[in-house]
């Protein structure tokens, strides 16, 4: 008798304009992340340091956009997932880094480039490499479509655990009451 063995789906995750504290809560599924690895195989993440994104099953996202290499960023990674998560506050609606949004992006830069003590040497940067900043920080799904979201600030590893395993069972990802929660 022959042994088929199931094809492990392709999961990516990249961090955007964040904290990063969405991948430290991927990593709380603890012991779990065994399970995972014997259902998945990671392309781009911290997890394997690949820079760039192949074709993938899933792909998770932490952080919001607010800068023009974010964007781009976004772009590549919906263009090659057929799944997009948008996983924590600042992907699912800008968190923490859209508290700039009340404020002109040039007086931003005037208050910490040119008017604060040591920083800059008076001078905003202007450096062909640097990425150009957004005037407003977005979520990503004013930008691509999202299919599934994981809020929390950041969400729990259970949370994240809940969705990753619906969508492999081929479930609509659900989470109940407890999974979701702002700290």
């Amino acid at each position: 008798m022959d042994v088929v063995e199931k094809k492990k789906l392709k999961v990516a995750t990249t961090s955007l304009a964040g904290c990063f504290g969405c991948h430290m809560s991927f990593l709380d599924i603890d012991e779990r992340l065994f399970e995972l690895v014997q259902r998945v195989e990671f392309d781009r993440s911290p997890l394997t340091d690949i820079k760039e994104v192949g074709p993938c099953d899933i792909g998770i996202i932490e952080g919001g956009l607010c800068n023009a290499e974010n964007v781009h960023v976004l772009k590549e990674f919906r263009r090659q997932c057929k799944v997009l998560i948008a996983m924590g506050a600042c992907a699912v609606n800008g968190g923490l880094p859209a508290q700039r949004n009340h404020l002109p992006l040039t007086d931003i830069l005037s208050e910490v480039y040119l008017s604060s003590p040591g920083l800059g040497n008076g001078l905003i940067p202007n450096d062909p490499e640097l990425p150009l900043p957004l005037n407003q920080v977005h979520p990503i799904h004013e930008v691509v479509k999202v299919d599934v979201f994981i809020p929390g600030c950041p969400p729990s590893g259970d949370a994240i655990w809940k969705v990753l395993t619906d969508l492999l069972s081929g479930q609509d990802p659900r989470l109940g009451h407890g999974l979701i929660h702002y700290d």
